[in-house]
């Protein structure tokens, strides 16, 4: 199975509530493998955290996840 990025975030908190939101709504997105210690962002990943999908999942999830982090943007002070 291939599978396609559909989003980039650098804050592990969006990519958490993304991977959790996508997965609540029948996708099957990959777990991050930044491999970065706890409480310490982006150490091995600079560009932050790459979610993934099975490539024919990826048209409608990329129309989710961009939707969610619109919304993400919108509550963020």
């Amino acid at each position: 199975m291939k599978f396609q990025p559909i989003a980039q975030v650098k804050d592990q908190s969006q990519a958490r509530i993304l991977l959790v939101a996508l997965r609540a709504h029948g996708f099957h997105p990959l777990d991050p493998r930044e491999g970065g210690l706890p409480g310490v962002p982006n150490l091995f990943g600079a560009g932050g955290f790459i979610l993934e999908v099975p490539e024919e999942e990826a048209a409608d999830a990329t129309l989710l996840a961009g939707e969610l982090l619109k919304d993400m943007d919108a509550q963020t002070p």
